[in-house]
């Protein structure tokens, strides 16, 4: 779930400075050099991802999958038109998405193993993949997009944002009482089980969003009525890494495809070792954040995007 939580937090930033835009009175001309260099900064991105960890390296994905920053591209583009749309319309449209992978039914390819679901032999299967049956899909994951915008003007609301945790917490217990009664797994990547990632299925959609609003509202702890966050000035030492998440997500996906390179032909390692090198590549990066910040270095793609739409 943490491919979500990046994703959702990618949207508030979006949404908000969308929002910001919009209060400035942006002509049509200003909100093109605001999407423009996004759409294009993010799907080059997403083909960098795609080379670095690409599937002739013993990597994951094709050069031309479409992924999450495809998924951020078109939500770029969607942006302007969401700010414009009433709190109650947004709620019915993420109530839509979120049932999506039950209307779409088998289009989102449920049969399709990783592999192909990363390939598309054509531009019509590119879009397939990239609207109902890729790894990032259009349908449902612009679920999150719709759910960040939700959550950022609900932070006026916090009664009615804690009766929304309270709901997905209640849904959450549910899928996991299902679960037990059914006696089918509860969640996995992929297969037979109650949340699914690929393709992402509606109880996940519900738990893992849930997630995300009841992280955020831990974190927060009084902010929004004059008080400090949960942790005080504790956690600030992560922010420079949020500021640079869009250069770090790429950059990673640079040192694993190194990786890959390295041991494709080596053994599976262990999970201990597995998980060592997850949580110390992870955590790596936060101590260099703040280096590019304390140092004020200006090369990073979130800078470049800063620069292109003339900020």
């Amino acid at each position: 779930m943490i491919s979500d939580r990046k994703f959702y937090y990618c949207i508030v930033f979006m949404y908000n400075s969308a929002k910001n835009k919009r209060e400035s009175n942006y002509s049509t001309n200003d909100w093109l050099s605001w999407i423009f260099p996004r759409v294009v900064i993010l799907t080059l991105s997403q083909l960098l991802v795609n080379l670095f960890l690409n599937v002739n390296n013993g990597g994951r994905f094709e050069w031309h999958t479409p992924g999450v920053l495809t998924l951020l591209a078109i939500s770029a583009i969607l942006a302007p038109f969401l700010i414009r749309l009433s709190l109650s319309i947004r709620v019915a449209l993420a109530f839509i998405l979120a049932f999506s992978p039950i209307l779409i039914g088998e289009i989102a390819g449920d049969q399709l193993g990783w592999f192909e679901r990363v390939s598309s032999e054509n531009w019509l299967i590119w879009i397939e993949r990239l609207l109902w049956n890729g790894t990032y899909p259009l349908f449902p994951w612009l679920f999150f997009s719709i759910l960040g915008t939700i959550i950022f003007d609900l932070s006026d609301f916090p009664k009615a944002r804690d009766a929304v945790i309270a709901i997905g917490l209640f849904t959450t217990f549910t899928t996991i009482v299902y679960s037990l009664v059914s006696e089918r797994i509860w969640a996995l990547t992929n297969g037979d089980a109650i949340l699914t990632f690929f393709p992402a299925s509606m109880p996940f959609l519900l738990v893992s969003g849930t997630i995300v609003i009841l992280v955020m509202r831990i974190l927060e702890g009084d902010e929004l009525t004059g008080g400090n966050p949960r942790f005080g000035e504790k956690i600030n030492i992560i922010e420079p890494a949020g500021r640079l998440s869009l250069t770090i997500y790429v950059c990673h996906f640079a040192v694993l495809g190194l990786v890959a390179i390295i041991v494709q032909e080596m053994p599976r390692l262990d999970v201990i070792p597995a998980f060592i090198f997850t949580i110390g590549h992870t955590i790596i990066w936060i101590p260099l954040a703040q280096m590019h910040e304390k140092n004020k270095i200006r090369i990073s793609l979130e800078n470049l995007i800063r620069i292109q739409s003339g900020r």
